[in-house]
């Protein structure tokens, strides 16, 4: 009988929601609530603990006839708000009942003094437009604009805006409908607005229409200092760039709290559309920190430094190839350094070759404030690091600059031993353990076969009265050969393995020396073992399947070329790229002369 009668909440005035009542909404019975509110209309008011009634309860659950039956018996149950300040509306639309939500808001519209509920924001700011925007129901979210347009006005705790949303949403026609409303809010969280978010996603329509409607807020930036259009270049959208450049140019001067221009940040992710869009509206943009009045900061970082420190090979050609910005090659930093300088301590011959393709501009021979010239910065990395790049660079520059005695492979690779730490020696002695140990193990490997391999041999042993025990092929050359490839094997991975185990590692001129000597036998053995393979099978085959066996050795034949290549091809690699860049940079200067040779014409 509790659970029939109804109590005083004295939390919220309000009587207890009866139990029979809450079950209705819950399954959406209306017939019971009928039956239920006939016999005591005052039933249809009572509370959960929540402070939800019967038409929250039900809303909850998606029952949309329920609904509507139960707003025909009390219409004031429509305005109650729950313990989180939520109408039926907004519960209906935070929970993705569209349907629901816009038969209620219909309902909210019929009755001048309901018109207020629409408004109803939650105990987080968040309106039903909010909501409706926030869970994609772009339709619905047209319906709550056109039926209440202040709606557009509301701002969350969380300081975002209906229109904010709706751009971050990319929801075009919802933002237009916003931005048609004069008083609407375009505010988002951590200080930025709709146009901050038009330009992170790409928008150009949205930010054209901003543009148009509101074009101040092209200079509003956040709480970090970032406007739209830096947003636009930090996420690459040359798109929305060039709409917001077209309403007004100058915005490509502006530079940041720091000073740094905007084609500094495009070269700091290396992004070249943006650069070239920039340029193209712009063709004297800073490339260089500024002060306040647009002086250019002397001695600081220019584009082209920032392209080369991050490694962005196709933003250096780019502003290479820019006539206003070619003077950038030689600018020095507060350092004394040039982009030059930083593309060798990144040791990455890509970017050098670039600046050097450039011969008729660049001076290889600036000094930094220390009075290092830029080869000089390749002694402060140690060819161990990277071993091709760091003699392609060496290489690069000492045909830029054949007089600079910095550029000499004796100097360079004295002044990187000297820079070799404690921890750098420990490395490698770590490492020479390792070499050590696993050369061991394939010099063994090999011994145990080439031994076990010369008490099987091929075509096994006489039984014939008088040779007893000798081997049947014995007379045959390529038998013979197999004895002698086998032997030669077997003693050089015996000499491989006594020299990993006794020899003394522990000294660097010792080390180098065996290194190269084990190498150099565990290569042998590597082809003398395949000779005994192909031998061997020479003397089973070439009997009876003649071509088999010639075919056997010629394949086995090619393995010496074929390690040779592979061993040698970094270098070869290397030679290939010098000889590419000499062949392009010979066109070039042919080009070069031609054009000059035309102009003086």
């Amino acid at each position: 009988m509790a659970n029939n009668t109804q109590t005083t909440d004295v939390s919220g005035g309000r009587s207890r929601m009866d139990q029979r009542i809450l079950e209705a909404a819950t399954c959406g019975d209306s017939s019971s609530m009928k039956e239920l509110a006939k016999k005591n209309p005052s039933i249809l008011l009572g509370t959960s603990p929540q402070g939800n009634n019967c038409l929250h309860i039900s809303t909850i659950h998606g029952h949309k006839k329920f609904c509507m039956d139960v707003l025909e018996l009390e219409r004031s149950l429509l305005p109650d708000v729950n313990c989180e300040q939520e109408t039926p509306l907004v519960i209906a639309v935070t929970l993705g009942h569209a349907p629901l939500a816009s038969d209620l808001l219909k309902c909210c519209c019929k009755e001048e003094e309901l018109r207020r509920i629409i408004l109803q924001q939650d105990r987080y700011g968040f309106n039903a437009l909010h909501h409706a925007i926030r869970n994609g129901h772009q339709k619905l979210a047209l319906e709550l604009i056109e039926a209440e347009p202040a709606l557009s006005k509301a701002v969350t705790k969380y300081n975002e805006s209906p229109m904010f949303m709706a751009v971050m949403r990319n929801f075009t026609d919802v933002s237009e409908k916003l931005l048609a409303i004069a008083d609407s809010s375009h505010v988002g969280k951590y200080g930025r607005h709709a146009l901050h978010a038009a330009a992170r996603n790409g928008n150009q329509y949205i930010a054209g229409e901003i543009m148009d409607k509101r074009p101040l807020l092209a200079r509003e930036a956040d709480s970090d200092g970032i406007t739209p259009i830096r947003m636009a270049i930090t996420y690459d959208k040359s798109d929305v760039l060039c709409i917001l450049l077209e309403y007004d140019y100058s915005l490509a001067y502006e530079t940041d709290k720091n000073g740094y221009p905007l084609l500094c940040s495009a070269a700091t992710r290396g992004q070249v559309n943006v650069a070239q869009v920039l340029l193209l509206y712009c063709q004297d943009a800073f490339y260089c920190q500024v002060l306040r009045d647009g002086t250019a900061i002397e001695k600081s970082l220019t584009c082209l430094h920032i392209a080369v420190q991050n490694g962005h090979l196709e933003f250096v050609e780019f502003i290479l190839k820019r006539p206003q910005l070619r003077k950038l090659i030689n600018m020095q930093d507060m350092d004394g350094k040039t982009a030059l300088h930083y593309a060798i301590q990144q040791c990455d011959p890509k970017l050098v070759a670039a600046l050097l393709a450039y011969d008729d501009i660049i001076d290889t021979t600036i000094l930094d404030n220390h009075g290092n010239s830029a080869a000089s910065q390749l002694s402060s990395i140690t060819d161990d690091d990277k071993p091709l790049d760091w003699k392609e660079v060496q290489l690069l520059m000492q045909k830029a600059d054949p007089n600079d005695d910095d550029i000499s492979l004796y100097n360079l690779s004295k002044g990187a031993k000297q820079r070799e730490t404690i921890e750098s020696r420990k490395e490698r002695q770590s490492l020479t353990q390792k070499y050590t140990s696993n050369t061991s193990l394939v010099a063994i490997l090999l011994a145990t076969i080439t031994f076990t391999a010369a008490f099987t041999p091929p075509g096994g042993y006489s039984t014939d009265a008088g040779s007893a025990g000798l081997p049947i092929m014995s007379k045959q050359i390529a038998f013979q050969a197999f004895l002698v490839s086998d032997t030669l094997a077997m003693c050089s991975s015996f000499v491989v393995a006594f020299i990993c185990l006794m020899g003394r590692w522990e000294d660097d001129k010792f080390t180098t020396y065996y290194i190269s000597v084990t190498k150099k036998l565990t290569w042998f053995a590597y082809m003398a073992t395949i000779t005994a393979f192909a031998t061997g099978l020479y003397t089973v085959l070439a009997t009876r399947t003649h071509w088999l066996a010639i075919g056997i050795c010629s394949v086995v034949g090619l393995v010496p070329f074929l390690t040779m290549f592979i061993a040698k091809w970094p270098i070869l690699k290397l030679k290939f790229r010098q000889t590419c860049r000499g062949l392009r940079l010979k066109f070039r200067q042919r080009q070069t002369g031609k054009s000059k040779s035309n102009d003086m014409v």
